[in-house]
């Protein structure tokens, strides 16, 4: 196996950050998953095990690798496999039903599906329709009999067994693609994002770069691997050569809770409905982890109302609230030091990257004015995979000659200092009574109304106003709030045009595979 000597060369390709400190640091724990402890040469071995299988079974450079499984030793393995032998990677989330795994698989042209014996049921009536040459490699006991009566699925850690951990010649540059990203958006059918090798070993640098993170980090993964996010933690991991504490999801809190205290976690990574879940723990029975040094938010705007408590929560923690989405993975970050001072921003943009605003037809805007986002970068995705219409879309030709940047079509303002304010996506602004209203000035303003726990807000159509404001919202236990108070405070604290039509309480919001609040749901339901 291939050593690295005194002369240290950056990593050029995704798999060469976790390659890299195999080398140097073997023995380290990489990853502790359900309470076992993997090192980073073990890692190592296994991935090159399954890169031979998958060589040996026909992958070549380019080809797609399905993933199709939760948070697991396997998930991580096949993700390095498929890099190690030349493939592009795709996780799936194990969320996902059948017809929308179909299209994916369909869209993706994958090569090789990965699964979890489990998730059997939820594709098994794709079997028939997958290419005849596609093996399927399931995770799980080998002695069960569904290996032996189904020709085509394998236990893949039979796989791996019969293989030894051969390192490959690499055909692979870093322009290559090196993962298809699979996010809905809020309309339509699935697009796959192009990142190539490049772009996200630039990303995972600056973000190491700014959360100030280092080899003694614990790092929390409880988020699927399937949302970027999630994904990136394991990269920012194994390129530090520090410590990934996996769980499956953040259903069961008081085991996360738990499993935190258990493995000294460093760093926790969130998104406002797992913040909303601690909260009300902490408000039933108060919680402290002084050993949380860094908690990070993305996905949707952590309210300016959390912050306060989550500080009692983690004394010790620096608390960055960030920005992003999957055609660029990050865009902008808060300096923690700014938290108090700007709570109600996201920061500026991500080192080595540039943002700015420009109006609808493209002229510059002045500070604290709106406009909408445009992104510059080495992280910006190559495009969507095989739709170019909506690739040119979002990648405009930018005033660089030869240059691309990403348009991201969401509104924000800027202040003097080149700070980030979040308005609303285009789709999701609501014009009523020939007013512009912004969805998250609404639900950071219900967020500070006692016993409100979830809340979102959407516009829907309405023949007088044009479109009504509609609330959901979730109410904090043992709380006795009532919607009459909720609709009295809306009244009290929100200009005459923002004031709800429509107001629904329910136990629960209803959220997507990424832990987001799903307002598509929502709107069937109102609807309905």
């Amino acid at each position: 196996m291939q050593k690295i000597d005194d002369r240290y060369r950056e990593p050029r390709l995704l798999q060469e950050m976790m390659q890299f400190t195999a080398l140097r640091h073997p023995h380290r724990t990489a990853l502790v998953i359900e309470g076992k402890s993997y090192s980073y040469e073990a890692l190592l071995d296994a991935a090159l095990r399954l890169a031979s299988a998958m060589r040996e079974r026909g992958l070549q450079r380019g080809d797609r690798v399905a993933i199709y499984m939760d948070n697991t030793w396997f998930c991580v393995v096949s993700i390095y496999a498929t890099l190690f032998a030349g493939g592009v990677f795709l996780v799936i989330n194990p969320q996902t039903k059948s017809g929308k795994l179909r299209f994916i698989l369909e869209d993706s042209g994958s090569r090789i599906l990965l699964s979890d014996l489990h998730l059997l049921p939820f594709f098994e009536n794709l079997l028939d329709d997958l290419p005849a040459e596609m093996p399927v490699w399931l995770s799980g006991e080998r002695n069960d009999g569904v290996f032996g009566e189904k020709p085509r699925i394998e236990s893949l850690l039979q796989v791996m067994e019969v293989h030894e951990p051969r390192e490959w010649p690499q055909e692979v540059i870093p322009l290559d693609l090196a993962a298809l990203i699979y996010t809905s958006g809020s309309t339509g059918t699935p697009k796959g994002v192009m990142q190539t090798h490049q772009s996200m070993v630039f990303s995972t640098g600056s973000l190491i770069e700014y959360l100030r993170l280092d080899e003694d980090d614990r790092i929390l993964l409880a988020l699927p691997m399937a949302f970027d996010y999630g994904l990136y933690q394991l990269f920012m991991s194994t390129a530090l050569g520090a410590t990934l504490v996996i769980e499956r999801s953040f259903t069961y809190m008081g085991r996360v809770i738990q499993r935190m205290r258990n493995e000294a976690v460093t760093v926790l990574p969130g998104v406002p409905t797992v913040f909303s879940m601690l909260l009300s723990s902490h408000r039933r029975k108060p919680l402290r982890f002084e050993q949380v040094r860094t908690v990070t938010n993305t996905a949707a705007a952590l309210p300016p109302e959390y912050i306060t408590e989550l500080m009692e929560i983690f004394p010790n923690a620096r608390i960055f609230k960030m920005y992003g989405l999957t055609e660029c993975k990050r865009v902008s970050y808060l300096e923690p030091e700014k938290l108090l001072l700007k709570p109600g921003s996201v920061g500026g943009a991500i080192p080595g990257t540039e943002v700015f605003l420009r109006g609808p037809r493209g002229e510059p805007v002045a500070p604290g004015e709106a406009g909408i986002l445009h992104v510059r970068g080495p992280h910006i995705m190559k495009g969507y995979w095989k739709q170019p219409e909506r690739t040119r879309r979002m990648l405009i030709e930018g005033e660089q000659a030869g240059e691309f940047v990403l348009c991201t079509h969401d509104w924000f303002r800027m202040d003097e200092e080149g700070d980030l304010y979040f308005i609303g996506r285009s789709d999701d602004i609501i014009k009523t009574r020939g007013e512009k209203v912004s969805p998250l000035e609404i639900e950071n303003q219900l967020h500070a109304c006692p016993g409100i726990r979830e809340v979102a807000i959407f516009g829907v159509p309405d023949p007088v106003l044009g479109e009504a404001v509609c609330l959901y919202a979730s109410i904090e236990e043992g709380s006795s709030l009532t919607r009459a108070e909720i609709k009295r405070y809306c009244v009290e604290n929100l200009e005459n045009f923002m004031v709800p039509k429509y107001l629904e309480l329910l136990d629960d919001l209803p959220k997507s595979a990424n832990g987001k609040i799903d307002k598509k749901q929502l709107r069937e339901m109102h609807n309905d």
